[in-house]
């Protein structure tokens, strides 16, 4: 789907107006497609799929037919799950080995693990709310923590599998889901999140004015500030920019977001006085601020570390989707914490969730295997690195990464 250069400009200037992303890219709508909020959650990406048959059983492994009669997902958009016909044979290939792997799986492990983490995650709010009445440091403590890593569960885990309705194989459950997580929990508009994560940021990796992970980027804050500083004021911020993001929706919409970010906010704070017992307003709110920032910090890294600083390329020379995933996109080495309130799809198979974005995480763990190994077998990229290895290159080469344009990569030996 080339571009025009105007249109890639005009798109570009659209698409940086953003804030803080669901893992990838969140900001103002575009005209190509239909407008979030418009009527409903229903969002595409740039690509239509077309697979191998679809056998006995297929449906009940969480697979159906798309409109051209293509394998898919059970839940997931046709376009979501890329192109897979014609010159697109290495993707068709990787597509039917992964494919039985998810034919085999159970419920429990498509959508159950998943599940029961988020449930575990509410489960254990009344404890982090309980342990903030003792006077006593190790107690209170404990309860921040809890609180900080429940919130991150919910906002980021919840919301990112929401966005792409991982939770459930049922549309409508995916959208009652996208709505809890996405303004309930995490106080954004589901709309703009779904549609710019999933049409844009995974439409588009890493090309230029449309998925390039542009939003995450603030030139005028210097290295220290944005990658020690800046992230303590996320909680702020993303209601700020939910807010100024809903003249882009319909006013049910609209109405509908700003009742769930506001009843989200003011349970945490109504909580923190009655639950808690905090003296007072000030208190409360600066509980909130920490609790919501605690893993802000990873948050942010994770989502430069794994596409900044990789291949660049123009929307009218992108390589094809499988050589884009692999040369574009970066697993970090698993986590117990960072696994569990983000996710294996955010941190160590984000490889494998931009390949296929409509499984779950404990399915990207699943086909992590069997993707790696065809990658290196095809002797196409499969980038890795270390938290700390990453760290170090942002801060040493945070000028070029962050502040300056990224080159675009000339696709010599992929096409």
């Amino acid at each position: 789907m080339p571009l025009g250069d105007g249109e890639v400009a005009r798109r570009r200037g659209q698409h940086n107006s953003g804030a803080t992303g669901l893992g990838g890219t969140r900001g103002e709508p575009h005209e190509d497609g239909t407008a979030p909020g418009g009527s409903g959650m229903e969002v595409t990406a740039e690509e239509p799929q077309l697979g191998p048959a679809l056998g006995d059983g297929d449906a009940a492994a969480g697979w159906g037919e798309d409109a051209g009669g293509g394998l898919q997902p059970a839940g997931m958009e046709p376009e979501q799950f890329g192109v897979l016909g014609g010159e697109e044979s290495l993707m068709a290939e990787l597509s039917e080995r992964v494919q039985k792997v998810v034919k085999s799986s159970s419920w429990w492990e498509r959508h159950g693990v998943d599940a029961s983490i988020l449930a575990c995650s509410l489960l254990a709010l009344p404890a982090g709310f309980l342990c903030l009445r003792s006077a006593r440091a190790v107690p209170f403590l404990a309860g921040i923590l809890i609180l900080g890593v429940v919130h991150h569960t919910l906002s980021v885990k919840g919301s990112h599998l929401a966005s792409h309705n991982a939770l459930s194989e049922s549309k409508s459950w995916g959208k009652v889901w996208a709505v809890f997580f996405i303004e309930l929990c995490s106080a954004f508009t589901a709309e703009q999140a779904t549609y710019n994560h999933v049409k844009l940021h995974h439409g588009y990796t890493n090309v230029i004015g449309l998925g390039d992970s542009s939003t995450w980027k603030l030139p005028f804050l210097n290295r220290y500030i944005y990658m020690f500083v800046a992230p303590l004021a996320v909680p702020i911020i993303t209601p700020l920019v939910a807010l100024g993001l809903l003249r882009n929706v319909g006013l049910k919409v609209a109405a509908r977001t700003v009742c769930c970010m506001s009843l989200g906010l003011y349970c945490h704070y109504w909580l923190l006085l009655h639950a808690s017992a905090f003296q007072s307003p000030w208190s409360a709110l600066l509980c909130m601020l920490l609790t919501r920032s605690l893993l802000a910090h990873p948050y942010i890294h994770v989502n430069i570390f794994q596409h900044i600083g990789l291949p660049m390329f123009a929307a009218d020379r992108k390589p094809k989707r499988i050589h884009l995933m692999s040369l574009g996109v970066l697993n970090l080495p698993r986590n117990a914490l960072l696994d569990w309130a983000f996710g294996h799809s955010l941190i160590s198979c984000h490889v494998e969730h931009h390949l296929f974005p409509g499984l779950s995480d404990n399915m990207c763990l699943k086909i992590k295997p069997v993707v790696s190994q065809y990658l290196k077998e095809k002797k196409l990229p499969y980038n890795e690195d270390t938290y700390g290895a990453r760290l170090r290159l942002f801060l040493r080469q945070y000028e070029e990464l962050m502040v300056h344009a990224p080159p675009i990569t000339e696709l010599v030996g992929i096409q």
